[in-house]
């Protein structure tokens, strides 16, 4: 059985046509274990009851941001492994240090392509 057969993946984004695209995407390379929440606050509540191997979450929502939600999960021992992929339109360096710093796998710039998330989620997970 592939990577992709048994990756669990939760996308976090507050636009729905965000989370459209990067479900749809993921579909294409055959993952077909997702789930999409439009929050922090909901990705929180969503994995209490299914575990994931990956997050792939926005940088920018209100309530609480890519990096504070990477900060909650690095911070619980039941999500502190669990590979997290931050989204941002604004790559700013400061961003990618604090992510990195709070232990982030990997991180793309808006706008991407599908090859562009591949790339990305393979880093963390491996070929898929």
């Amino acid at each position: 059985m592939s990577v992709r057969d048994q990756l669990r993946v939760l996308v976090v984004d507050d636009m729905s046509t965000s989370r459209g695209l990067i479900t749809q995407a993921l579909d294409g390379f055959g993952i077909r274990h997702v789930e999409s929440v439009a929050d922090g606050h909901s990705a929180l509540q969503k994995l209490k009851s299914w575990p994931v191997h990956m997050v792939i979450s926005d940088m920018n929502m209100p309530g609480m941001n890519g990096l504070q939600l990477l900060h909650v999960l690095r911070n619980a021992p039941k999500t502190s492994n669990v590979g997290f992929l931050l989204i941002t339109g604004k790559a700013e360096k400061s961003i990618i240090e604090t992510g990195k710093k709070l232990g982030m796998n990997n991180f793309l710039a808006k706008p991407f392509n599908p090859d562009d998330l591949r790339k990305a989620v393979e880093a963390i997970v491996g070929r898929l």
